[in-house]
C-alpha cells in the first residue's frame, strides 16, 4: 500500500449514474451524478423516502451492480476497470453487508455461518473459527455459537449476521436497514451492538435507514434526493 492509498477514503462515489429501462416509457433514472466520500472510522447514514434509490446506491458501492457512469472507489482503488473476477475479489478483501433479513445458512451453525465466508477467502478453518467465536462473544452470543439460525431469535440471527460481515475484516460495512425487521426494542438494542462492533473495527459505514432517531446517533447524515447524495 502506498501513501496515496493509505490517505484515500475508505469509500468514494464520484459521479454515479444508474437509470433503469422501461416498457413503452423513458428510462427511469434512479441515480444522478450521485457522489459520496466517507473515511475510515465514520459511520454515515443514508435517509431518503422509499424508491429514492437507496438500495441502488449500496448495491453500487459494494461492487453487486455496475453504474452506467461514475467510480467507485475503495481505499483509493478504482472498480470500474476491473472485470468480474477482480470485483469479486475486491469486494471480498474491502466489504462487508448486513442486510433487513440475516440471509443466514439455516443448515449451518452460527459459529459455522462466521467461518464460511473467512475459508471462502483463504482462512485457515482454525484461525476462522477463533475470529467467528471473538465476534460472537463480542455481540453477546458466546453461549450460542452452536446454534442454527432457526433455534435463535430475529435478535440473535441478525448479531450472526453482524459477525458474519465483519469476519474478514473489511473496510468499509454497508447495511440496509440491517434492524428494519425487528421490534423497536430488540432493533435498539441490536443497533448499538452495531455501532459499537463497528468502532471497534475502525471501519468506514454506510447505513441506509428509515429511522430517524438511529440516523441521529451516526457521524452524519445524508440524503438522497432527485437522484443525488445531499447532506442532511
Amino acid at each position: 500500500m502506498n501513501d496515496a492509498t493509505a490517505r484515500a477514503p475508505a469509500l468514494a462515489l464520484k459521479g454515479i449514474r444508474r437509470a433503469f429501462k422501461q416498457a413503452d416509457a423513458p428510462p427511469l433514472t434512479v441515480l444522478d451524478d450521485a457522489n459520496l466520500t466517507i473515511r475510515a472510522g465514520e459511520i454515515v447514514a443514508l435517509v431518503g423516502p422509499s424508491g429514492s434509490g437507496k438500495s441502488t446506491l449500496l448495491q453500487i458501492a459494494g461492487l453487486l451492480e455496475r453504474p452506467d457512469s461514475g467510480e467507485v472507489l475503495l481505499g483509493g482503488e478504482p472498480a470500474s476497470g476491473l472485470g468480474d473476477g477482480g470485483r469479486t475479489a475486491l469486494r471480498r478483501r474491502a466489504l462487508g453487508f448486513v442486510y433487513q433479513y440475516h440471509h443466514l445458512l439455516p443448515e449451518f451453525s452460527a459459529e459455522e455461518n462466521v467461518i464460511v465466508p473467512q475459508m471462502v477467502a483463504g482462512k485457515s478453518k482454525r484461525e476462522a473459527r477463533g475470529r467467528a467465536r471473538d465476534l460472537l462473544a463480542r455481540m453477546g452470543l458466546e453461549k450460542r455459537g452452536h446454534h442454527r439460525p432457526g433455534q435463535l431469535s430475529g435478535g440473535e440471527q441478525q448479531r450472526v449476521a453482524i459477525a458474519r460481515a465483519l469476519a474478514n475484516a473489511p473496510r468499509v460495512l454497508l447495511a440496509d436497514e440491517p434492524t428494519g425487521n425487528l421490534d423497536p426494542h430488540t432493533a435498539d438494542a441490536v443497533f448499538a451492538e452495531f455501532m459499537r462492533l463497528v468502532r471497534e473495527e475502525g471501519l468506514a459505514g454506510l447505513i441506509a435507514t428509515h429511522n430517524p432517531v438511529l440516523a441521529q446517533r451516526m457521524d452524519r447524515v445524508v440524503t438522497l434526493r432527485d437522484g443525488r447524495v445531499e447532506a442532511a
